[in-house]
């Protein structure tokens, strides 16, 4: 068995069919003398005769055959084909079409488009989008773009035309190209210290929404992250939603509906919307966490992507911990965690 996962979930993931396990874990079964992947459609064997391996190797090791019907050696064909088909994204100097990347890679377009998808959480293009607006962000930070026009870091980045990085950049970095390249000039963020039973608590927004939720931060911490950007106290309308996130701290269980501006990379964003599905008294692994955003070998980023978060309480990084059950970090420390898990559960 591996080290990330334990017998019971691989158990319950190989009752469920669950594809997204089908990269962490081969399934054996002693009476057919076979060997499957977790989402196999074939009828389930008693438990006891099943025995879970890491690889191919190891059930071969067993005295185990492949399934020929769902073809778990192929499992490796299809990595690798991923792995190719992100090398030549990242190398290519304008997007690849859907069809030149499948054929480049061995597969039929709408087969290789399926296991892209389940092997990173996000289409080709879109990993694309993600990969250009990434190398724009660092094009344009404060420490790179000193001596970078707006267009030089565009088309640095591997964009065709500026029309497609406007287009890319409003749904992604959050503020305009300029700004970004200037520490926030430009853009005014607002500010209020709200007292809480963990704590003072941070609650800092622009125009479209919440972008930091912090503890034991306050306005000169904020304008570190923004050193360009007019930082003001926050009023009468900011201290409403500081009351409505103030309440969650206290009450955990309430749901919330409110307006965000905060980006990431494309997996860190589908990790904290992982963590936004979790209900209130459940934790996730770290393990499945990575999982559920689409690429179940990424443990330890998916554990880097709850520290990157931005909105504490909101979207519940308290929620995740080890596959060994431990609590794993908190950036507000573990007596913060353990308090809101308890409140989850009536403690």
């Amino acid at each position: 068995m591996t080290d990330l996962i334990d017998s019971d979930t691989a158990w319950a993931a190989f009752e469920r069919r669950d594809r997204s396990y089908d990269e962490r874990f081969l399934v054996g079964v002693s009476t057919t003398g076979i060997y499957c992947r977790p989402s196999c459609p074939a009828r389930r064997p008693r438990r006891e005769n099943v025995a879970f391996y890491a690889d191919a190797g190891a059930a071969q090791a067993a005295g185990l055959r492949a399934c020929r019907r769902c073809l778990p050696d192929d499992l490796a064909r299809d990595h690798v084909a991923v792995a190719q088909a992100v090398a030549l994204i990242k190398a290519a100097a304008e997007p690849l079409p859907l069809a030149d990347l499948a054929a480049r890679v061995g597969y039929a377009p709408h087969h290789f488009h399926r296991l892209f998808v389940r092997a990173t959480g996000v289409t080709p293009a879109a990993y694309a989008r993600g990969l250009r607006a990434d190398r724009m962000a660092d094009a344009l930070s404060p420490t790179f773009a000193r001596e970078k026009t707006v267009t030089d870091a565009l088309y640095e980045a591997g964009y065709a035309a500026p029309s497609r990085f406007y287009a890319d950049a409003a749904g992604r970095l959050g503020m305009k190209p300029s700004a970004w390249a200037k520490g926030g000039a430009g853009e005014t963020i607002r500010w209020v210290l709200a007292a809480t039973s963990l704590g003072p608590l941070l609650v800092a927004a622009t125009d479209k929404g919440l972008c930091r939720l912090s503890f034991d931060e306050d306005g000169e911490a904020l304008a570190a992250r923004f050193p360009n950007a007019a930082i003001e106290e926050g009023g009468a309308a900011l201290a409403h939603v500081a009351a409505q996130v103030v309440a969650a701290v206290e009450d955990p269980t309430r749901a919330l509906d409110l307006p965000l501006d905060v980006r990431g990379t494309a997996f860190q964003e589908a990790v904290w919307a992982a963590l936004r599905t979790i209900p209130p008294g459940e934790t996730r692994t770290y393990a499945q966490l990575a999982a559920a955003a689409g690429r179940p070998n990424a443990v330890r980023a998916a554990g880097s992507a709850c520290g990157a978060n931005q909105l504490v309480v909101l979207v519940p990084c308290h929620r995740a911990k080890r596959s060994d059950g431990s609590l794993g970090g908190f950036a507000y420390g573990l007596d913060r965690k353990r308090a809101l898990l308890a409140r989850e559960n009536g403690g």
